[in-house]
């Protein structure tokens, strides 16, 4: 098939990538492919629902580590409200608890930034058919892991401890008491085996819990 021939309908892709090299070098590879279009870019999570509304896309490629918003908090919000765009979280850290988020987000593959552009355009296709796409060293690093011991308000509260928040500061955010806090930021400093809540903080970090 000719480089220059695009079938009548071709896969629409929205990319969300926040370092601009990156995203305008993958919207161009992707745009080669005869039967793929990037009918989206943008650099933050918060723009990503906005733009699928817009371009209705039918995958859209998310990093991560986004400003404004995380790929994974971006990718639950796109199953409720673009259910028929299928998301392939595409990042640089292949941490098992990553994984493990981005499935229940309701993401249909996963898969890291150094594979070529041929397996990600590969990627696009096959989870349009209803496959679920998964890297199968980090599938293999999940598995072995195991589940993520933190509840969701615990990870909520170590999130919050980031840049030297105080107790108070963390519970006016959550809208939580400071003695609610302290027993948060005490399960997890227990359950993550450290010492403190910013060692517990990246601990959690490293696994890809929060």
């Amino acid at each position: 098939m000719p480089r220059d021939y695009r079938p009548a309908k071709s896969i629409r892709v929205l990319l969300a990538e926040d370092q601009g090299m990156m995203r305008g070098a993958l919207a161009l590879l992707l745009g080669m492919e005869a039967d793929i279009e990037v009918v989206a870019q943008v650099g933050t999570g918060d723009k990503i629902v906005d733009a699928a509304l817009i371009h209705r896309p039918d995958v859209a490629l998310l990093d991560i580590e986004l400003p404004g918003k995380s790929g994974l908090d971006a990718a639950a919000e796109l199953r409720d409200q673009v259910p028929d765009c299928r998301v392939l979280i595409l990042t640089t850290f292949g941490r098992p608890g990553y994984l493990r988020r981005a499935m229940e987000a309701g993401a249909a593959g996963f898969l890291v930034k150094d594979g070529p552009v041929e397996e990600l355009a590969s990627s696009i296709r096959r989870v349009l058919t209803g496959e679920t796409v998964i890297d199968s060293a980090l599938a293999a690093a999940a598995l072995s892991a195991g589940p993520n011991p933190l509840t969701s308000r615990e990870c909520d509260v170590l999130s919050a401890s980031a840049d030297g928040a105080t107790v108070a500061d963390i519970a006016s955010a959550l809208h939580l008491s400071e003695s609610t806090v302290r027993n948060y930021l005490s399960s997890a400093i227990g359950k993550t085996g450290t010492r403190n809540r910013m060692e517990a903080l990246r601990e959690a970090r490293q696994q890809g819990w929060v």
